[in-house]
């Protein structure tokens, strides 16, 4: 009798697969933006197309007790006029949040910057960042993206963090636990005393770099969580895996890690029954809120993340067929 588990997991494989293949087609991207139905359904997920519209949102989750990171979506960025565009709405974000007392917390993606253009540009951009962000006392998360970008993204965030960080100000980088390289890669950051944002990876990567299997990629996570939290680095541990956050504060109180001392981060509109019962049990917990027009590749990749996401698609879809 076949394996219901393995059966399973190799279909959500294959879902996970076709999913993240459509990310990457612009064509479907630019007609996904103009249908209403689908627009209504982004909601749940990106909290709007303007900076306008997404700050009350934000001050929705400050009200609750949360953290925020905000994310102004764009990525692959092609033309410089466009990179510049992306940089200019992060210094606006960065004058916008501290003016209604919002956390001071950003991330942002080489590519959108310029990274796939030219790396000179893709620095300008992101130093311009950094350097708003050391004048209002802000954060600044480097995302990663797909493994051919790693060195170069650690490289940035090794030449641009601020040697002074004592007003606040700092710049941060995610890790993939998906990448075979990963264990590596936190060791050096840890030594360097910077601050990490731990995810599994949400990026369809080649078997000689990247773990393929969930089981795989689960024991990479959790071999470096447990890293991280006893590193005294503040790290910031992205993930709606029960399992996982269960340890994770299993550990916590067991080696009298204080609250204080990591966070755990949750996408917008993801599991926000588990964000509010982590937060009222007092633990840490920031939500990445993305807003902006170029929200298709980012909705694509939360579909493909869980299954939970497309049946929350399908039963949308549902409704709307009904009011038709």
């Amino acid at each position: 009798m076949p394996d219901r588990s393995a059966a399973s997991e190799l279909a959500e494989r294959a879902m996970r697969s076709v999913l993240l293949s459509l990310s990457h087609r612009k064509s479907l991207g630019r007609l996904a933006t103009k249908v209403p139905v689908t627009r209504r359904m982004v909601g749940r997920f990106v909290a709007g197309e303007t900076m306008e519209e997404a700050l009350p949102a934000i001050e929705r989750l400050h009200d609750q007790g949360m953290r925020t990171t905000v994310d102004v979506l764009g990525e692959s960025v092609t033309a410089e006029v466009d990179a510049r565009a992306a940089c200019a709405d992060y210094l606006a974000l960065l004058d916008a949040l501290p003016a209604r007392g919002l956390d001071r917390n950003v991330s942002l993606k080489p590519s959108q910057m310029g990274a796939k253009i030219d790396e000179a540009l893709a620095r300008e951009n992101i130093g311009a960042v950094v350097a708003k962000a050391i004048e209002t006392g802000a954060f600044v998360r480097i995302d990663m993206e797909d493994h051919r970008y790693t060195d170069r993204t650690l490289d940035l965030w090794r030449e641009l963090r601020p040697a002074d960080r004592s007003n606040g100000a700092d710049v941060g980088v995610v890790i993939q636990a998906a990448l075979r390289r990963s264990e590596q890669d936190v060791e050096a950051i840890v030594a360097e005393g910077g601050r990490i944002r731990l995810c599994k990876g949400a990026y369809k990567e080649p078997e000689s770099v990247a773990f393929q299997d969930k089981a795989e990629v689960d024991e990479a996570y959790e071999r470096l969580m447990l890293r991280l939290l006893r590193s005294g680095t503040y790290p910031a541990l992205a993930t709606h895996d029960v399992r996982i956050i269960k340890r994770a504060i299993e550990v916590a109180t067991a080696e009298g890690i204080g609250r204080d001392a990591f966070e755990f981060q949750m996408l917008y509109g993801v599991r926000r029954d588990l964000q509010d019962e982590l937060c009222a049990a007092g633990w840490r917990v920031r939500v990445y809120v993305p807003f902006g027009g170029q929200w298709y590749p980012y909705f694509m990749r939360r579909l493909a993340e869980r299954p939970a996401n497309v049946s929350f698609l399908l039963r949308n879809l549902w409704r709307e067929r009904g009011r038709a």
